[in-house]
């Protein structure tokens, strides 16, 4: 048996089907979301009629309307404001 690396130990215990000429079928354990494109993801789920399938496995972090640099200026978009808990 050949070494693996890292990534193919990881994707090879995550594929549930596969079928050639075709994208194999994976399970995710995990799903990470942040605030940039989940509205658009959720949207799609809501116009099809689904659901998260597994809400307990869901992480969720607001990390780009999080200012990193000029902290003394304040946020001026307003939805940034509002995801960032900087709202007045």
């Amino acid at each position: 048996m050949a070494a693996q690396t890292m990534f193919e130990k990881i994707w090879d215990s995550h594929v549930v089907h596969e079928e050639s000429g075709q994208p194999s079928i994976i399970y995710i354990d995990l799903h990470l979301i942040h605030e940039v494109t989940t509205p658009q993801a959720f949207d799609g789920l809501r116009l099809n009629g689904r659901g998260v399938r597994r809400p307990d496995l869901t992480i969720a972090t607001v990390d780009h309307n999080t200012p990193t640099w000029e902290l003394d200026k304040p946020v001026t978009d307003e939805i940034s404001k509002k995801t960032a808990g900087c709202a007045s």
